[in-house]
């Protein structure tokens, strides 16, 4: 049986502007049961750098029915931070066997 992790998701809230009128978040942290980690495929990593110039190191599948925003979020697993990147591979619900419908990639944050 496949068995995800716990992740701890940093969710971004508009919590205003800045002097130059750009948006201030500010990050609410989570614990999201459940969670597949994967390492990135070389053709992923390789495909995310060319089209938006970041470095995909994981991939991490989301269980069903979770309702976090995770776009442009932090996420904290294996004891280091992560920056969800892109925009998710997402099924239909009940087309999808296993727990998991969404699928997202992570680069490093430092």
């Amino acid at each position: 049986m496949i068995k995800g992790m716990p992740v701890k998701l940093y969710e971004r809230v508009l919590s205003g502007t800045d002097e130059f009128d750009h948006p201030v978040y500010t990050e609410t942290p989570v614990i999201v049961e459940n969670v597949l980690v994967a390492p990135a495929s070389t053709t992923e990593i390789l495909d995310t750098l060319n089209l938006t110039g970041k470095k995909a190191v994981y991939n991490i599948a989301i269980p069903k029915g979770d309702s976090h925003t995770w776009q442009d979020c932090r996420v904290d697993f294996f004891g280091q931070s992560w920056r969800v990147i892109g925009l998710p591979q997402q099924g239909i619900d009940e087309n999808i066997p296993g727990a998991w419908n969404q699928k997202w990639m992570v680069e490093r944050y430092e």
